[in-house]
C-alpha cells in the first residue's frame, strides 16, 4: 500500500545557537491532502515548525521526513528540488521591492522556466482572484500590509505546491480579505489535495472553519481535532461556496506541469 504520507516527524528537537530547545521529541504524521491550523503563543515554536518543514532549519535531534524521504543528510540539490514542491507564506510578507507586484508573483514561474505567453495571463488571474489585479504595475511598498500580504499568497499559490505553509497570513487583513484567502486555501486543499499547514492567532478563524489544529505549548506538539484526509476535509468545511476561478485556473496549471 502506497504510503501518502506528506510530512513525519520523529523524536525532532531544534533549537538555535546559545538556546535551550524550542521544540523537543515532537512526533507527528500528516497524511497528503490533509489541512491543519498551528497555533501556540507567541515564541512557542510555530514558525520553528514551518522552517524545519520547509527546510531552512535543521533539527539537532531526530528525523524529518518529506513525501517519505528523510531530509536531515539532504544535500543542497535535493532540499532545492524537494523545495520545488512546497510553497511558504511568512508573516513578514518578503517581497523584493525592486521588482513590480506582477514580477514579484510571476518570480516561481520564471525560475521553473515556464514561458512568458503562460506566465502572464496567469499572473493576471492570481492577482485578480485576491483583488489586486489593478497593482499589478506597482511597487510592493506602495501597498498596505495587507495587500502586500495578499501578493505574497499568490506568488506562493501560482507554482501549485504539493505542501503549502502559512505563517498568519491572515494577521493583517480585514474579515473579508481573510475570508477571500481562507476560500483560496480551501480550495487548493480540495481541488488539488494541497496539504495545508496555517499558523495563526485566531479564535475567530479556528472556529468559522473547522479544520484540526496543531498546538504548540511546552516545546512540544498537540493536535485538537479530527487528523483528516483530502476527502475528510471537505465534510467538515463550513466556508462559502466555491467560486469558478480554480477550474479555469487549473487548466493552466496543467500547462505549468507539461511547460
Amino acid at each position: 500500500m502506497e504510503d501518502n504520507t506528506a510530512i513525519s516527524f520523529a523524536n525532532v528537537a531544534a533549537k538555535y545557537d546559545g538556546t535551550p530547545d524550542i521544540l523537543t521529541d515532537v512526533s507527528f504524521n500528516i497524511g497528503g491532502g490533509s489541512f491543519y491550523f498551528l497555533s501556540g503563543a507567541s515564541g512557542a515554536g510555530k514558525t520553528t515548525l514551518l522552517r524545519l518543514v520547509y527546510q531552512l532549519h535543521k533539527p539537532h535531534r531526530g528525523i524529518v521526513k518529506l513525501f517519505g524521504k528523510a531530509t536531515n543528510d539532504m544535500t543542497r540539490d535535493e532540499i532545492t528540488k524537494i523545495r520545488q514542491k512546497m510553497a511558504i507564506v511568512f508573516q513578514e510578507y518578503s517581497l523584493l521591492s525592486h521588482l513590480s507586484v506582477f514580477d514579484n508573483v510571476a518570480l516561481p514561474l520564471r525560475v521553473r522556466g515556464v514561458p512568458e505567453a503562460k506566465i502572464k495571463p496567469l499572473v493576471a488571474k492570481v492577482l485578480d482572484w485576491v483583488g489586486l489585479g489593478k497593482y499589478a504595475d506597482a511597487n510592493p511598498k506602495s501597498l498596505s500590509g495587507g495587500q502586500q500580504q495578499r501578493v505574497s499568497v499568490a506568488r506562493a499559490i501560482i507554482v501549485q505546491p504539493s505542501i503549502l505553509l502559512a505563517d498568519e497570513p491572515t494577521g493583517n487583513l480585514d474579515d473579508e480579505n481573510a475570508s477571500r484567502l481562507m476560500e483560496l486555501f480551501i480550495k487548493m486543499n480540495k481541488t488539488f489535495g494541497t496539504t495545508i499547514i496555517l499558523a495563526t492567532h485566531s479564535k475567530k478563524l479556528m472556529e468559522t472553519y473547522k479544520f484540526p489544529v496543531i498546538n504548540v505549548e511546552n516545546h512540544r506538539v498537540s493536535f485538537v481535532g479530527q487528523k483528516t484526509t483530502q476527502t475528510e476535509s471537505k465534510k467538515i468545511w463550513k466556508g462559502p461556496k466555491p467560486q469558478n476561478y480554480f477550474n479555469e485556473l487549473s487548466k493552466q496549471f496543467d500547462d505549468i506541469g507539461n511547460a
